[in-house]
């Protein structure tokens, strides 16, 4: 194992598995937006669960969310925040320089 060996660079808020599925997701489209219920059957996830990890990622300020109706039907849009994709290029990089260590 090297000297350098650092995990405090792995944020917490995006590691969670949905919540890394989220930011995976939303990094992955020119946009940087999708609706609730496309990220729900994407990562298979319950309206509960997914809820719950949306606003820990709100709360964090990676993803805004913004609620509208078409027509009658509630529409909640979840869109990647410019400090979301910074902290997303950031994990992806702390979880590189973990795993490129490992092959050393």
């Amino acid at each position: 194992m090297p000297d350098d060996f650092d995990i405090s660079g792995i944020d917490e808020v995006i590691h969670g598995r949905l919540r890394l599925g989220v930011m995976a997701y939303l990094s992955g489209l020119g946009a940087g937006s999708a609706d609730f219920n496309e990220l729900k059957n994407r990562l298979q996830a319950s309206d509960g669960n997914l809820s719950v990890q949306l606003r820990k990622l709100e709360e964090a300020g990676y993803v805004a969310i913004e609620k509208s109706f078409v027509g009658r039907k509630p529409l909640t849009r979840v869109v990647l925040t410019r400090q979301g994709r910074s902290a997303f290029a950031a994990y992806i990089e702390a979880i590189s320089r973990l795993v490129e260590g490992l092959k050393d």
